[in-house]
């Protein structure tokens, strides 16, 4: 008999889920999602090898919430454990404020504390703090512990974090925070594991997926992230725009007389690369489109990461290895060509043979700078933070 914890990353449409062992290095023993909340819900679990073990369906399942949803999956996680114990579940929690920079345990105080940050992760840290207070109605009994996308990058100094406005916005906490955070700590310490000598210098890891960010890292630790006070900042994203000038969010109350709300739902849901090619979000889509709107939203997103790759070597001296991780960053190779062509003047040389069947390094021998692929593993990470409070 053994004890497990259960991992969930809940967005809004979405709730990914894995179960860890707490013994013999955590392996994996489950993973999921639902999909589809709020439209007709659909449950996936698959086996440590990756196997399908059950898939549900709500077609009629529209008004469920995460907690209509969550019920099920606890139940089911109960059922593959058979005689095992889940004895706590870990949460994916966007944002940490600058009082949250390592996991805790989420009891009252906490979740109210996190809430009050909603509105700097408007779209994520509502639905993290629901499954939360689900789990909490649920198993009353069961800890939860919280895991910060912004903790890893509390390493930044002064001059990463600062915003150039009047003191009186950084006092009341108007500053660069930094996302992706529990990613870019699996790529440290995967990267670590592979080349401790490569892990111990000048890294900037790409995080590449419907969100994208940047970190450089010196030695494990982050020193500057192309994300900033909220996750719409730094490269161009699915839906977002990234680093964009004020002026325009002026320009859209002056001139076209929008509120708050529909300068957050441009921003938020109908930017980036569905603003550009008017067609998809997806960069699966986009690639095999031949319009040419399509066409300049995959080049506009190259150009715009490898100009944000760019500026983070300021913040290294330089630069030694380039990860590439998430579901673009790992599967998409033209977009991986098409961004290191853009850096060809750092020395970066690729491999066109290794990039395309995704191999662990893809750079050439004769690049200055090591290119690497690294799948990530943000639940691995919030399993491990789980069991060590635990076990503290």
């Amino acid at each position: 008999m053994s004890n497990a914890v259960l991992v969930l990353n809940a967005g809004s449409s979405s709730l990914k889920f894995g179960i860890f062992d707490t013994e013999d290095g955590q392996p994996r023993r489950a993973h999921g999602m639902i999909e589809r909340i709020g439209e007709a819900p659909h449950f996936q679990g698959f086996d440590a090898e990756g196997r399908p073990v059950t898939e549900r369906r709500w077609e009629t399942g529209a008004a469920m919430t995460h907690e209509d949803l969550l019920g099920p999956l606890l139940d089911w996680a109960d059922d593959h454990l058979d005689s095992d114990h889940l004895v706590a579940v870990g949460h994916r929690i966007v944002h940490g404020g600058q009082n949250f920079a390592v996991p805790v345990r989420l009891d009252e105080a906490v979740i109210a504390a996190l809430a009050a940050l909603t509105p700097l992760a408007p779209l994520h840290q509502p639905h993290n703090l629901a499954a939360v207070r689900a789990i909490a109605r649920l198993r009353p009994n069961l800890p939860q512990i919280g895991c910060f996308d912004t903790g890893f990058h509390r390493t930044m100094t002064d001059v990463a974090t600062r915003l150039p406005l009047p003191a009186r916005y950084h006092e009341a906490g108007v500053r660069r925070y930094g996302f992706h955070g529990i990613s870019y700590e699996y790529i440290a310490h995967a990267l670590a594991a592979a080349d401790p000598a490569r892990a111990a210098g000048k890294v900037i890891a790409a995080h590449l997926g419907n969100g994208a960010s940047a970190c450089a890292m010196l030695a494990g630790r982050s020193v500057e992230s192309s994300m900033g006070f909220t996750a719409l900042d730094g490269l161009m994203m699915g839906t977002r725009p990234g680093t964009l000038d004020p002026g325009v969010v002026l320009y859209m109350v002056e001139q076209e007389q929008l509120d708050a709300k529909a300068i957050s739902r441009c921003l938020y849901s109908e930017s980036g690369l569905l603003g550009v090619s008017g067609e998809a979000s997806d960069m699966r889509t986009l690639l095999v489109s031949d319009r040419p709107e399509s066409r300049l939203a995959v080049d506009l997103f190259c150009h715009r990461a490898a100009r944000e790759i760019a500026a983070l070597t300021v913040a290294l001296g330089g630069l030694e290895t380039l990860v590439f991780t998430a579901g673009i960053g790992e599967h998409a190779a033209p977009v991986r060509r098409m961004i290191c062509a853009r850096l060809a003047h750092l020395g970066i040389v690729l491999d066109d043979a290794s990039n395309e069947r995704h191999a662990p390094v893809i750079s050439a021998s004769a690049s200055t700078i090591e290119v690497r692929v690294i799948p990530t593993d943000e639940e691995a990470m919030i399993a491990r933070h789980t069991i060590a409070l635990l076990s503290g």
